[in-house]
Order: structure tokens, then C-alpha cells, then sequence
């Protein structure tokens, strides 16, 4: 089997070590092996883009439209080819795996708009017949860290605001999954761009990660992944000032209260809890239901979880993959054995599962009957597991929500617009969703949270460019 190689200052570069990508719906099906880079070939993709930034920062930025605008056609020709990779490399659904590839070509195609419209101001000084000019600029070698868990949109919305606003790139994606991050690059490597503006170097993140965080050359680091692994990314860029963002973990809620329309709460509810494998940070990992609707809507939950198909990510009528590895599979269960021990009413799932292949297969489990001291309900688990939680009222209901170390994302079902109104504005995460689930955001709006979840300038959007740029101010006498 060839090796997928690291891409470094134009070039696709071996190592001397690989590692394989393993499908986690059939362990004996090998998806590749993969270049695992080390230090030496991570400071060599470091100075490579250290290089290229001082041209690409004044690049035309027809140029920039052009290569964006290339890359994001091409993501979206091939979204069934790659969608097909991203779900037997990860193990999401086929329909969930496509979805995730054109959202990053949609993401490609945004941020190719954007090239076009940096803006600045002029403005009048104080003094007379000075002028102030205000203009964003890159901020330079921007040192990219993703997870497993979105393994083509989350490069996406990275690498595509670094290169629109000028800045040069060295991504290491999560070594769990990295062929997803892989084709990207290689189609990012026919785009047009000069050598060494877009670097990818596949390997640990003790080695090749911390190479990053390490060196003075990065001038930013934006990272997605664990709370443990962001508080280490932020001493390390603070220690040198370097510019930092961190995506980390949620403890997302989702309240029922009893005027809601119970279907689409249910929907909601599966949708935002269980689908992806519930391996999102936006997942509804708390369902807050109000007192009066609290054993109709378990009731119905219970026997929707329950059938839920759990099977292979490319089997047609699969609803629920499996677990990305034998390591999160344990910690699935660890949390269930949890939850019991705390007193917690498992009504269904949890168990494991056998299926055709051998795979990380786990039945979706739902509590109930929970509290929001037991640790089910204070720490992200990142799997298919979801618990129900009773509240009197709304403003119950509210300080349930806000009792976490996370703020993410927040959901409400109700069709009351002064409910609705009242949460928005009460609730102390950075999204709130009102009929929808906690799951699922667009790809032209600002993505974040508060609290414990997030630090920095928000990702996606218009807002992309608070951290990928720095705004110089400069006065001129006329």
C-alpha cells in the first residue's frame, strides 16, 4: 500500500514512519497509511511559510479569489467521492459525510467572496490636514490545529479565512483521520498558490503540534479539540505572545417547555443528541424538560432512541455510526457505568454491539431521572449519550442551562415568542437555537461560545477576520 505523503513548500515530502487510518465500521478495512512527520519536517514547513508570507500578505487578491474559488469548485464536484472517504475514515453517515465535504466547499467559495471585500476607513484626524488611514493586514504564519470529529470543514474554515486575508498556512490535522485533511490538500495543491504559502504535516501532536505552538515563526495558532489540549495551546502561545483561538468542548442544552410542539422537540432532540454518533461539540447532551410535559416527552424520546439503526456509515438506512475508536468507545462506556453509579435511570442503549464487520458499535443511550450535579451532566462525554432533566418553569429551566463550565450552544423548544425572547437573552452561550437543534450551524455567520468552550475571536463568517488579520492605523499630512 503507498504512503500519502506530507505536502511542504510545494512538495510532497515522505517520512520515515507512517500510520494507518483505520475505518471504525469494519477494523480490518485499512483506508491508507499516512506520512507521520516529526519535528525536523515541521520546522521545514514552518520556515517554508515563513518565506512565502512575505510575498502572499501583498498578493492581489484576484489571485486569492481565484485559488479559493478554484478549491471550493472542486470540493463540491467531488462532495459524493469525498463524502465517501470522510464516512469510512470517521464513521459518520454517508448523507451526514456529504453534507460535511460541501459545507466545506460552500466555506471555500464564501471566504473567495471575501478576498474582495477587506475593508478598512479613512478618517478625518483631529489635526488639520492630517488623514488617518485604517487597514487590515495578515498577521502572518498562522499554525492550524484540527480534530477528528470534522474532518474536512473544520480545515476548511480555518485554511480558507488564512489564506483569503493573506496569511500562509501549516495545518497538522487530527492523526486519527487524516485523509479527509489529505485530499483537501491535494487539491489545494493544484490551486495556483505559490510554494510554501499552504504546508500540511501529518503526525503527533506531541511532536509536530507542539513544534507549532513552540516556535516564534507562528505568529497565531487557531486550535479545535479538548479543553486539556486548549489550556496547554494557550500558556504556550501566551509564554511568547502569539495570537491564539481555541474551540474546545460543550455541555449543550436543549429545553422542552410544555407549550412546545412535542414532535418537533423530539426531532430536535434526536437530531442534536444522537446523530453524528452525538461526536459533536454542539451536541444536546442535556434535554431540560418542563415538569408537566416531562413524562410524555421521555416516554416518546425513549422509544425514538431505542430504534434508532446503529450499522456501517456507508450502509444505506444507517441513522447512527460508530464510535471513532476503541478509545472513545471505552470512555462512552466508562460514562454510562457513571451514570448508573450515580443513581441515574438508564432507560435504553449503552450497550455494545455486534454487527457484519467489527467495529466500534455502541446502542445510543438515554438517561433519565438525572440531576445537574451527577458528572454525566457536568462533563462532555462526546459520544451518543443524552440525559433528561426536570425543571418547573422556565426560569428553572434557564439556570439548569446555565449551570455549566460550557457555553457553546443552547436550544429551546416553545411556541411562545416571550419565551423564546426571554431565553435568548438570558442563555450564556455564544448560539442559541429557538425550534431547532443545538446541532448545526451555518457556514457564513460567526461560530463560538463563552465560558469554558471557547477563547478568542469567533470562527466563520465576516468575524473570521478579527483573528486572521491586525489593523494597523496610519496618519498621513497632506
Amino acid at each position: 500500500m503507498s504512503i500519502f505523503k506530507n505536502y511542504i513548500n510545494g512538495e510532497w515530502v515522505a517520512a520515515d514512519n507512517a500510520i494507518s487510518n483505520i475505518n471504525p465500521s469494519n477494523t480490518n478495512d485499512i483506508v491508507g497509511e499516512y506520512a507521520r512527520a516529526g519535528q525536523s519536517q515541521t520546522l521545514d514547513a514552518i520556515a517554508a511559510a515563513e518565506d512565502a508570507s512575505k510575498t502572499w500578505r501583498y498578493s492581489n487578491i484576484q489571485a486569492r479569489f481565484d485559488a479559493l474559488d478554484f478549491i471550493g469548485s472542486e470540493i463540491l464536484a467531488r462532495k459524493a467521492e469525498l463524502g465517501e472517504l470522510l464516512a469510512r475514515e470517521e464513521g459518520k453517515t454517508l448523507p451526514e459525510a456529504i453534507g460535511e465535504v460541501a459545507r466545506a466547499g460552500q466555506i471555500f467559495k464564501f471566504f473567495a467572496g471575501e478576498t474582495l471585500r477587506i475593508q478598512g476607513d479613512m478618517l478625518a484626524s483631529v489635526r488639520p490636514g492630517v488623514t488617518v488611514d485604517v487597514t487590515r493586514e495578515a498577521v502572518g504564519v498562522v499554525g492550524i490545529i484540527t480534530p477528528w470529529n470534522f474532518p474536512i470543514a473544520i480545515p476548511a474554515w480555518k485554511i480558507a479565512p488564512a489564506l483569503a486575508y493573506g496569511n500562509t498556512v501549516v495545518i497538522k490535522p487530527a492523526e486519527l483521520v487524516p485523509g479527509s485533511t489529505w485530499a483537501l490538500t491535494e487539491i489545494i495543491s493544484r490551486a495556483g498558490l505559490p510554494n510554501g504559502v499552504f504546508n500540511m504535516v501529518m503526525g503527533a501532536g506531541r511532536e509536530v503540534g507542539q513544534t507549532l505552538l513552540d516556535d516564534p515563526r507562528v505568529n497565531a495558532v487557531s486550535f479545535t479539540g479538548s479543553v486539556g489540549t486548549g489550556s496547554r495551546v494557550a500558556a504556550a502561545c501566551s509564554a511568547r505572545n502569539a495570537k491564539y483561538q481555541l474551540e474546545m468542548g460543550g455541555k449543550n442544552p436543549l429545553i422542552v417547555l410544555n407549550d412546545a410542539d412535542i414532535d418537533n422537540a423530539l426531532g430536535c432532540a434526536l437530531n442534536g443528541a444522537f446523530f453524528s454518533t452525538g461526536q459533536r461539540c454542539t451536541a444536546s447532551s442535556r434535554l431540560i424538560v418542563e415538569a408537566s410535559v416531562y413524562d410524555e416527552f421521555t416516554e416518546k424520546l425513549h422509544a425514538q432512541v431505542a430504534g434508532l439503526k446503529v450499522g456501517d456509515a456507508l450502509a444505506e438506512g444507517t441513522q447512527i455510526g460508530p464510535v471513532v475508536d476503541q478509545r472513545q468507545l471505552d470512555q462512552n462506556q466508562k460514562y454510562v457505568d457513571i451514570g448508573k453509579q450515580e443513581g441515574a435511570n438508564l432507560l435504553c442503549g449503552g450497550e455494545l454491539l455486534e454487527r457484519e464487520t467489527p467495529g466500534f458499535y455502541m446502542a445510543p443511550a438515554l438517561f433519565a431521572d438525572t440531576n445537574n450535579d451527577m458528572r454525566i451532566n457536568r462533563e462532555e462525554i462526546f459520544g451518543p449519550v443524552a440525559t433528561v432533566l426536570k425543571a418547573n418553569n422556565l426560569d428553572e429551566a434557564i439556570s439548569l442551562a446555565n449551570d455549566t463550565d460550557f457555553g457553546l450552544s443552547a436550544g429551546i423548544c416553545t411556541t411562545s415568542l416571550k419565551s423564546s425572547n426571554h431565553f435568548k437573552q438570558m442563555s450564556r452561550a455564544g448560539m442559541v437555537m429557538v425550534n431547532l437543534p443545538t446541532a448545526g450551524v451555518d457556514y457564513h455567520v460567526p461560530f463560538g461560545g463563552t465560558k469554558g468552550s471557547s477563547y478568542g475571536s469567533r470562527e466563520q463568517g465576516r468575524y473570521a477576520a478579527e483573528f486572521y488579520t491586525t489593523v494597523k492605523t496610519a496618519y498621513s499630512l497632506a
